[in-house]
């Protein structure tokens, strides 16, 4: 058997963090098996579905890695087909129309709830000839579903689940202006598709008892299902936009990179032994449904930032610098050119030991291309005083006539002119710290020397004697 997966959100807003770990999983398992990844777009909410959250399900998508095969398919271009299958039901005995009015149906639920009952369709219409319909009233159609017995789904991770025909209702498959229904769409979607595992949150758990019997009714065979539990925050609770209930691009925006989100997802209610650094080979290498948990996942950020480290410090140094060039940019107001682009491709390997974010790395970074003088902030400031510029302005001397610009010279001067003072080194590298990076924090200050170039390196100690 050949795998073919789906992933098939609702165009109503942006790829949210659960439904991107969904279609992460469902991708995985395809190129596991070799098999068929599809992307199906469920856009029949015509009120609610929109170009624009298409656009950004897509880029979510893309962004993550994430390819698909074949064309995203429009779930409301197919409502035709949906349509004909409903007819086949009805003309096989397996549905049927039902005439009750909203009214009718309204005064319905109102006896049952006042009786305490669960409010359901109670069949009215199951088994009365149609010649019997009120005139000027247009009909739903209806599933005839099984009264007796109980519906099994054998799930890969909930288990074998069972529920009684007798708690589910005759379900709308087609409504009055004879538009299909979610049920009924889907499963036709999964089974023209060859859809051979559904792979979904266990939300869906309830709606797949109602879909195998659609399935039964047209004598297909069932695909395979898995219900994942949901994500949760920290605290156990369900997951909101406190907790990181964002679009996919908000991660993007906030400096994550797609490989770490990827392996973070992965992990999220999934395991293989005891590895957490799982890159993206390793994980089609590995993926199963077997590894899924049923206890839902909970989201930690701090984890998500670490593992984000991680992975910055292993990315090539000019993508990092093409990926926070426009951060510095937006923030400077102007543009940085091929010369600080290729000054902080050169900064790169000190720069990214420390950050575990591109927002984070972006602000670290900023001080080698800023325009001087350069600001300087916080604790820096303190750091000069008449003291630390008389020592600054002091060292810049002992330094411009030395030609072995390169850290390692440039530490031996400054030491051997701390020694010269009496001072230890740090009394002298940390105003020089402040000086080229304007703040108390940069990569080893005289690598940052070193890149910086003497010419840069004397101008910004020049700058700081300056009045401000």
């Amino acid at each position: 058997m050949s795998v073919v997966t789906r992933f098939a959100p609702s165009p109503t807003g942006f790829l949210h963090i659960g439904g991107a770990r969904t279609a992460l999983f469902n991708w995985l398992f395809a190129r596991h098996h070799g098999g068929t990844f599809l992307l199906r777009i469920e856009d029949t909410d015509r009120a609610r579905s929109t170009d624009a959250a298409v656009e950004a399900i897509l880029d979510g998508l893309k962004w993550l890695g994430l390819d698909w095969d074949g064309d995203a398919v429009s779930q409301f271009e197919r409502r035709g087909r949906h349509a004909e299958v409903a007819h086949q039901m009805v003309a096989s005995g397996h549905a049927y129309p039902c005439y009750a009015s909203p009214e009718e149906l309204e005064a319905m639920r109102a006896e049952q709830k006042a009786a305490g009952q669960p409010m359901r369709y109670d069949g009215r219409w199951r088994d009365r000839d149609p010649s019997e319909a009120p005139a000027g009233v247009a009909p739903v159609v209806r599933l005839k579903a099984p009264r007796d017995g109980e519906t099994i789904v054998n799930d890969h991770v909930q288990g074998e689940v069972r529920v009684q025909n007798s708690q589910l209702d005759d379900m709308v498959l087609l409504r009055a202006d004879g538009t299909p229904t979610y049920m009924l769409s889907v499963v036709v979607d999964d089974h023209d598709m060859n859809v051979t595992h559904v792979v979904r949150g266990d939300d869906h758990l309830t709606n797949t008892f109602r879909q195998v019997q659609i399935y039964r009714s047209m004598g297909w065979d069932l695909p395979e299902f898995a219900h994942i539990p949901l994500i949760h925050g920290a605290d156990g609770a369900k997951l909101s936009k406190r907790h990181g209930a964002l679009g996919v691009e908000a991660y993007r925006d906030m400096g994550y990179l797609p490989e770490a989100l990827r392996n973070y997802l992965l992990r999220l209610g999934w395991g293989h032994g005891d590895e957490e650094i799982i890159p993206t080979e390793r994980a089609i290498e590995v993926f199963d449904l077997g590894g899924i948990g049923r206890s839902p996942s909970r989201f930690d950020f701090a984890k998500l930032d670490n593992l984000n480290g991680h992975y910055m410090r292993l990315a090539d140094d000019g993508r990092l610098t093409d990926l926070i060039t426009p951060l510095i940019e937006a923030k400077l107001g102007a543009g940085i050119g091929d010369a600080g682009r290729d000054l902080l491709t050169r900064a790169m390997p000190g720069l990214k030991q420390r950050a575990k974010t591109l927002v984070e790395l972006a602000e670290s970074a900023q001080f080698y291309v800023a325009p001087r003088p350069l600001p300087v902030t916080g604790k820096a400031v303190d750091l000069l005083g008449v003291e630390g510029v008389a020592l600054l302005t002091e060292l810049a001397e002992e330094l411009r006539p030395f030609d072995a610009w390169n850290a390692g010279e440039i530490e031996a001067k400054t030491r051997q002119f701390a020694e010269n003072k009496g001072l230890k080194l740090g009394k002298v590298a940390q105003p020089l710290r402040a000086a080229l990076a304007g703040s108390t924090v940069s990569p080893p200050i005289f690598e940052v020397a070193e890149l910086l170039g003497k010419t840069e390196t004397l101008a910004r100690i020049a700058d700081i004697a300056q009045p401000r």
